[in-house]
């Protein structure tokens, strides 16, 4: 099928393009650095068969087509001059009696939390509200549930994906079971169109919310404190670390996340922390009694919100970083400058997230200590800077969903031992390479 209007008259969903009513808003992403990117088409899919269609439209013209499903990636993979494949029409979640749980692939995590919460259940999933389930899962799936309850992607059981050929097809561990071991973890994009996603959901847990501010810390005691305490808290415990620089004003410093635990047992481990650095917090905040799915609501990751355009990079590390690194490190971060916000985010691992070996799933980080971020405008070579200066001591790992467009070795960042099958799986299934784009298995 090679002829537009046949093609709009097959779906559906609605066909969009430059001239149609309402382009201008369907066409953009959440990411603001991929706003002005224009597509001929965007596709806006209610059904399993418009992706079908559109895949074989996209192969009878020789267009390039993006699946999009929440529209945040860092590296713009769901924008395109071609077709954009919205997803945000198959968003329906369902609960079956065994708490499988079935998720549309354009669901976005706060539908999926609302949507689990009426039948008591959860995932381990991430902060931002409008983050798409599958890009997140397909990635790994880091949040603060995970160090109790693994990746999103480890509660993942089973999918739907349409392949670069049309053809539809179920996977699990039973059936495609290579597919379904790439899409734990492989990063989005790479395989096929997931259309749907069954998951082996949690009891939807009460929560209490976590949130510190020191006004004048000693950075580098406190940062090594949290470095060699936070991995190995109780795993009902995650709590992560934001350092935030403004010109001509100290780094204020933020402890931010949750527990399981009631608020007597969080406030004692917050206790050992605040001994373990000798400073304590000026404010600390914390709200029990809480059920996930408000918890959730309460917390918007910095680089989610759609206020600027950021840079952003990253890396895993597996142990502490040296003295001399860190002190380095936090020079750069308040360096005295005339403009440019900067932050640094020290996001906690271990528990659950390295209880599953790393030739299990695609997912190949499962001995790491905690993630840095680092995140700055576009045009601040900070971010570069202070991401050399930190890799000195990292892992050399990166985690998928925060894909990184200046990596020398990406195989090897995103997927380490894993990539010769990624490559045999990506060949098998999608061997004249319909889903392509930099750094692609």
């Amino acid at each position: 099928m090679s002829d537009l209007t046949e093609f709009g008259n097959s779906l559906d969903g609605e066909l969009f393009s430059p001239d149609s009513p309402g382009y201008a808003a369907i066409r953009r992403p959440v990411n603001l650095a991929y706003r002005e990117v224009r597509p001929r088409l965007v596709v806006l899919c209610r059904s399993v068969s418009d992706v079908v269609a559109a895949i074989k439209y996209a192969t009878a013209t020789g267009e390039r087509l993006v699946p999009r499903g929440g529209g945040h990636c860092f590296a713009g993979r769901s924008s395109t001059d071609g077709i954009v494949l919205d997803l945000s029409g198959l968003d329906d979640i369902s609960i079956a009696d065994d708490q499988i749980a079935t998720i549309g692939a354009g669901a976005r995590l706060n539908q999926v939390y609302a949507g689990l919460h009426a039948y008591g259940r959860t995932l381990p999933a991430g902060c931002g509200p409008t983050v798409g389930i599958t890009g997140l899962t397909v990635g790994g799936g880091i949040g603060l549930l995970g160090r109790k309850h693994g990746l999103t992607c480890d509660r993942l059981v089973g999918a739907q994906v349409v392949l670069a050929d049309g053809s539809v097809v179920d996977c699990d561990d039973d059936h495609e079971p290579d597919l379904f071991w790439g899409l734990r973890g492989a990063g989005g994009g790479q395989f096929g169109v997931v259309t749907s996603l069954q998951f082996d959901t949690v009891p939807e847990p009460m929560t209490t919310r976590i949130e510190a501010h020191w006004s004048d810390p000693a950075l580098e005691e406190l940062v090594s404190a949290w470095q060699a305490w936070a991995p190995d808290a109780p795993d009902e415990l995650t709590v992560n670390l934001t350092l935030v620089s403004e010109p001509g004003a100290p780094v204020q410093t933020t402890l931010f996340g949750a527990s399981n635990l009631d608020e007597g047992s969080t406030r004692e481990l917050l206790q050992e922390f605040s001994k373990r650095t000798r400073v304590a917090p000026t404010t600390i905040e914390l709200r029990a009694g809480l059920p996930f799915h408000h918890l959730k609501s309460t917390f918007a990751e910095p680089h989610d919100v759609p206020e600027r355009v950021v840079r952003f990079r990253s890396e895993f590390f597996s142990q502490s970083m040296a003295p001399g690194t860190l002190a380095s490190l936090l020079t750069k971060l308040g360096e005295p400058r005339t403009n440019g916000r900067r932050e640094l985010t020290f996001t906690v691992m271990g528990g659950a997230y390295n209880w599953v070996a790393e030739d299990a799933t695609a997912f190949a980080h499962r001995s790491e200590r905690f993630l840095l971020e680092h995140i700055a405008e576009a045009a601040d070579p900070w971010v570069d800077e202070s991401w050399a200066i930190a890799h000195a001591d990292g892992s050399g790992r990166v985690y998928p969903n925060f894909p990184d467009p200046a990596l020398d070795d990406c195989a090897a960042a995103y997927h380490a031992g894993n990539y010769p099958r990624l490559a045999a799986i990506k060949q098998a299934y999608d061997p004249y390479r319909f889903f392509d784009f930099p750094q692609a298995i």
